[in-house]
């Protein structure tokens, strides 16, 4: 499903070129984003395919958007101003032909972020935890004792918003579980690199349950990433290459960070013989 069928960014050149998020475009002549039912902004780092994903959560009002504030040249919102400038246009449903008139309610911008601060989130309740434990056993109890008086009412109290049924998730496991509670069908998804904390073989398989919830649930997304398992898997997606100065289509293949793993993994080949 498409919900959103193109986005065009400002054109507008300010005479301060070092103002964000102008600055981050300065150099490039970009087309209109076309979108398919999975896109792809692919780039290094400093690139502007973050900064494109927040222009979009911010001019469609998602869920997850982050606001800049002005920065030090002046009381201008630059940030405001320039999604203000920034145009879009939404898609024809295909189970009515006609065309949407807003982006589905359930839609959302999901930062790399919002995924390291589930991480920190569950890491320091295990942590308070295992120090409360200490705690106690240095005022005379003994471990068992100590865990036995935080499992009470008064204990439970105290450390309220420690769940501990969440301790057994790893990091990756974290991340996955944060994906499969978030994703929901008929949604415009925002996902930036969605890969964080994830080993290879779960970067496989959210790319595969994103493959599902595009062909299968209804859902479209826009991905900012260079991981080359997510790449590889979404193979269908249509990829915009933000490492160019026309932000132009490419295959997975031809991307240099892709270019970068087949070559390291060429030149020891050898070693897995």
């Amino acid at each position: 499903m498409i919900y959103l069928s193109s986005f065009m960014l400002s054109n507008r050149k300010l005479k301060n070129p070092n103002i964000y998020p102008y600055n981050v475009f300065k150099d490039k002549d970009i087309e209109p984003f076309v979108f398919s039912s999975i896109t792809i902004l692919y780039g290094n780092n400093g690139s502007g395919k973050s900064t494109i994903l927040n222009v979009i959560a911010n001019k469609l009002m998602l869920k997850g958007k982050e606001y800049a504030n002005s920065n030090s040249y002046g009381t201008v919102d630059y940030c405001g101003q320039f999604s203000y400038e920034c145009r879009y246009s939404l898609a024809d449903d295909e189970r009515t032909g006609r065309a949407f008139k807003k982006i589905p309610d359930s839609s959302r911008y999901i930062k790399s972020e919002d995924i390291l601060y589930e991480i920190k989130k569950i890491e320091q309740k295990r942590v308070l935890s295992e120090g409360m434990v200490y705690d106690y056993v240095q005022k005379g109890l003994t471990k068992d004792e100590a865990e036995k008086y935080l499992r009470t009412k008064e204990g439970s109290r105290q450390i309220g918003y420690i769940m501990f049924g969440q301790e057994k998730y790893s990091n990756g496991e974290t991340a996955i579980q944060y994906f499969e509670d978030n994703l929901v069908p008929d949604s415009l998804y925002l996902l930036d690199e969605p890969e964080v904390s994830l080993s290879p073989a779960n970067q496989v398989r959210l790319a595969e349950e994103l493959n599902r919830m595009s062909h299968l649930l209804g859902c479209q997304f826009i991905i900012a990433t260079h991981s080359p398992f997510m790449l590889g898997t979404l193979s269908d997606a249509k990829i915009y290459n933000l490492d160019t100065p026309d932000c132009r289509i490419a295959k997975w293949n031809e991307l240099e960070n892709v270019r970068y793993f087949y070559d390291f993994f060429k030149a020891r080949e050898h070693e897995f013989m």
